[in-house]
């Protein structure tokens, strides 16, 4: 007879022989509430961790960092700092409207905005321009501040102002708009120009400070009248606008979600107790994400709203499909411990393979040459293994601990029956696709891959889109976010009423321009400014030109404008003008040190005569891919080494790598999920086969998304750039757990149709449940005030829905289409020789 000794040891030798899912299985009945503990102090520890992201992002410059193209234009920005600064500076733009801005009173009204802000030494104005300063200077050449000018111009008789204003116009162009002409000498809307004198270290709230107090110099102006007839412009108030446009969409947006989620949870579960469960878990995923994000210096951005809906709609899904098939068993009879034991080894493997093929779609994001991309896949990776682990063990820990205290006492009971049962309306609507499958399974399955192979050609035109107008809600959005109550109305945006002014007015969008740098030591010779004033003549046809010259800014267009205001200088040009053409041909460096006197020069040439830019005002109706492609073909057709930048030419760089990101995201998580899934059935079932089943539906949802992509006019832009690749992910969620449940049932001998059945009755319920209240939940991002977000809102929830569609509907007839083949083919995809590896691996 063994010893006590001898049995402990073959106990403890069986516990150690047992796997380590069994252990947590066991865990999970046994001690549920020592992992609840667990789970709530590591709860703590990240909580510790929100808010050390860094600051929030907003923007397109939180897609441009770091990328060549934005550091080119950054070294170019660096060369023209003016001479003897360390960097810094800023300025800012006022749009002024009224009757006539080329009155006399309104004239006289633009230099005494100058004066006092000029004056004001809190403001740190170092210059300003405005029109009223352009047109006195050509009255008195001597006047040189504001309040010389506004001399000038009240002595100036109507006559004398109209001649002036025609004037300036011809030497240096207005800033005013378009409906201008020099016969009439009017303008509804003028444009003043400010230049502050800000340090390099100054951060975006300093510069916007400055703005705003700005627009409260202009208020004191009689006339004038911020939010009416003037608007102050400037990058800090657009990075400022476009964070609290980030707020106000979370405002809405997430207690919109919140309701709607709660309510169809409320209808999956239909138990209080059960709701407060799962309800835990969605945050305690939440916060471990917000925290890892902290700890990680990841900082909050646009991209990453993004990942909190996709994390719900996973959590969302592995809660109701725990709680519904624990339903099923105890509906059987089974006790609390051996239900949730059957329930959690039924739906491990399936949580698992979901949560590693939603992890490779994400992480497919990390071969983007795109910062943000990366940093959204990262954030997305681990966020989803945290929902694996917090809803494949905290929330059944949960579930026991909490149904052992309520058994036995008069806690009531709420709905406890499984969604899908055959008593019940769903029951009896969602057997369709088992039913089609009976009937016609090849005609099934090869009219919906033909249908999906249609979708995909069409969504082949999906177009791509990046710039900060892509980031500005419509006007219609802006006027219903005003109707809402108090704390959910929105803030109040001037870069719309800005935007009106340029493309209305001006005849330019946001970014209006495109430059061509050039770093050539001939800079400084006769031939450099030919070559430079031939990049100017006959221009594209989309840049703006008038007498076939473009509208630029230049070191030649600088020559000119000098010469016509001060007669020494253009001494000087006629004295180094041998060839009569206008521009000097020898002694470069004489001319070049006169013109460099003044400070409006150094924006366009360096004071070592070796850099120089031409900036190409672009037509407000030209497509941003035709303009950085016509500047770049006037830097490839200029003599000197001239390279095509600016904020149009970044943006395009990120166009291009959009395109890019999206087909190699798509692919590597495709292939990956591919090889994991059939690996993966390979190693629990014998039969990799299973793997590419599951593979049918989800290129058909994939397929769908791009199609309607196309079809809703929805542009691949960096935040909706993951869907396609992300879809693989969110199809194999559904198709897993339709396929898990079919091989358990189908392996225990049950025949392929009544395998059939009882899956789409148990686990379609819980599909359902799941796709409703993901899709009516996060689709209310199609709420959103930043255009981005609301599309990329639209895209989840019809990849969500496609992937439930696709899994009732057409993966009962691959699977009748698979087992019709195996009996007249044989086995397909069988591996004798798993059952030898596992034992060689010490898995048996």
């Amino acid at each position: 007879m063994p010893d006590i000794d001898e049995i402990r040891d073959r106990d403890d030798a069986a516990e150690s022989d047992r796997s380590l899912p069994d252990r947590l299985n066991t865990a999970i009945t046994d001690h549920p509430w020592r992992i609840v503990l667990a789970f709530a102090v590591v709860t703590v520890l990240f909580v510790g961790g929100i808010g050390g992201g860094g600051e929030q992002q907003a923007g397109t410059d939180q897609f441009t960092e770091g990328m060549e193209e934005q550091q080119a234009l950054e070294d170019m920005q660096a060369d023209f700092e003016r001479e003897g600064r360390d960097g810094g500076g800023s300025t800012a733009s006022l749009f002024i409207e009224e009757r006539n801005t080329l009155s006399k009173q309104s004239l006289l009204r633009m230099l005494e905005f100058q004066e006092r802000a000029e004056n004001d030494a809190g403001l740190r104005v170092e210059s300003s321009t405005s029109p009223a300063s352009l047109v006195a200077q050509q009255l008195d050449p001597e006047a040189d501040t504001p309040e010389t000018q506004r001399r000038a111009i009240e002595r100036a008789s109507q006559r004398q102002l109209e001649g002036a204003i025609a004037d300036a116009d011809e030497a240096a162009g207005l800033p005013v708009s378009t409906d201008f002409t020099r016969e009439s000498a009017q303008a509804d809307v003028g444009q003043i120009a400010v230049t502050y004198d800000t340090p390099p270290n100054a951060d975006t709230d300093d510069t916007a400070e400055l703005q705003s107090e700005t627009a409260a110099v202009a208020n004191e102006i009689d006339g004038y009248q911020t939010g009416e007839n003037v608007e102050v412009f400037g990058s800090a108030i657009i990075e400022e606008e476009m964070l609290q446009l980030l707020g106000d969409t979370a405002i809405v947006v997430f207690p919109a979600a919140l309701v709607l989620i709660l309510f169809f949870l409320i209808v999956a579960y239909r138990d209080p107790v059960d709701l407060a469960l799962g309800l835990a878990a969605l945050m305690m995923t939440m916060l471990w994400t917000f925290g890892f994000m902290g700890y990680a210096g990841i900082p909050f951005s646009d991209m990453m709203i993004t990942v909190f809906p996709l994390l719900l709609a996973v959590g969302i899904d592995f809660g109701i499909h725990i709680i519904n098939r624990y339903r099923e068993e105890r509906a059987t009879g089974a006790a609390i411990g051996d239900a949730m034991g059957i329930t959690t080894r039924q739906l491990t493997g399936a949580f698992l393979i979901v949560t590693m093929t939603t992890v490779i779609g994400f992480a497919s994001n990390l071969t983007s040459s795109i910062g943000q991309l990366r940093d959204f896949g990262i954030v997305a990776g681990v966020g989803i293994l945290f929902t694996f682990l917090i809803f494949g063990v905290f929330l059944p820990a949960g579930k026991v601990g909490l149904d052992r205290l309520r058994d036995g006492t008069r806690f009531p009971k709420f709905g406890t029956s499984p969604m899908g049962n055959e008593d019940s309306v769903l029951g009896r609507i969602l057997p369709v696709g088992v039913t089609l499958a009976r009937i016609a399974p090849a005609i099934i399955l090869v009219s919906a891959l033909v249908f999906g192979a249609a979708a995909a050609g069409y969504g082949t035109g999906v177009d791509s889109e990046f710039s900060q107008e892509a980031f500005f809600p419509d006007e219609d959005r802006i006027d219903q976010y005003e109707r809402l109550p108090g704390p959910l109305a929105p803030s109040q945006y001037t870069f719309m009423t800005v935007l009106d002014y340029l493309e209305e007015d001006f005849d330019q969008g946001l970014v209006g321009s495109v430059t061509v740098y050039v770093d050539d030591p001939d800079v400084r010779s006769a031939a450099g400014l030919r070559d430079i004033d031939r990049a100017l003549t006959d221009p594209p046809e989309t840049f703006k030109e008038t007498d076939r010259r473009a509208e630029a800014d230049s070191v030649v267009g600088t020559i000119e404008q000098r010469k016509s205001s001060d007669p020494e200088f253009a001494a000087t040009v006629r004295q180094t003008d041998s060839d009569n053409d206008g521009l000097p041909n020898r002694d470069i460096d004489r001319v070049y040190d006169e013109l460099l006197e003044e400070e409006s020069a150094q924006q366009y040439v360096t004071s070592d005569r070796s850099s120089t830019r031409i900036v190409y005002q672009v037509d407000s109706d030209a497509d941003q891919t035709d303009a950085t492609h016509a500047a770049q073909a006037v830097a490839d057709e200029m003599e000197m080494d001239a390279t095509a930048t600016g904020e149009l030419v970044v943006n395009q760089a990120v166009i291009d790598r959009i395109g890019d990101s999206a087909i190699k995201s798509l692919v590597v998580a495709f292939l990956l999920t591919a090889v994991f899934l059939m690996l993966s059935y390979w190693w629990l079932e014998g039969r990799m086969v299973y793997g590419v089943i599951n593979l049918v539906p989800v290129l058909v949802t994939v397929a769908m998304l791009a199609g309607s992509m196309r079809l809703f006019d929805i542009a691949l832009s960096p935040i909706n750039t993951p869907i396609l690749s992300i879809s693989i992910g969110l199809g194999v969620d559904y198709t897993v757990h339709f396929m898990h449940r079919f091989v358990d049932e189908y392996e225990a001998g049950a025949d392929v149709h009544e395998a059939l059945q009882v899956t789409v009755r148990g686990t379609g319920g819980a599909l359902t449940g799941s796709m409703l209240t993901t899709v009516c939940g996060l689709g209310v991002l199609y709420l959103a005030l930043i255009p981005m977000i609301m599309e990329f809102g639209l895209l989840l929830a019809l990849g969500i829905f496609y992937a439930y569609l696709t899994s009732i509907l057409l993966l009962p007839s691959t699977i009748v289409v698979w087992d019709r083949l195996e009996r007249r083919f044989g086995p397909l995809g069988e591996i004798q020789w798993r059952e030898s590896l596992r034992s060689l691996a010490g898995q048996n």
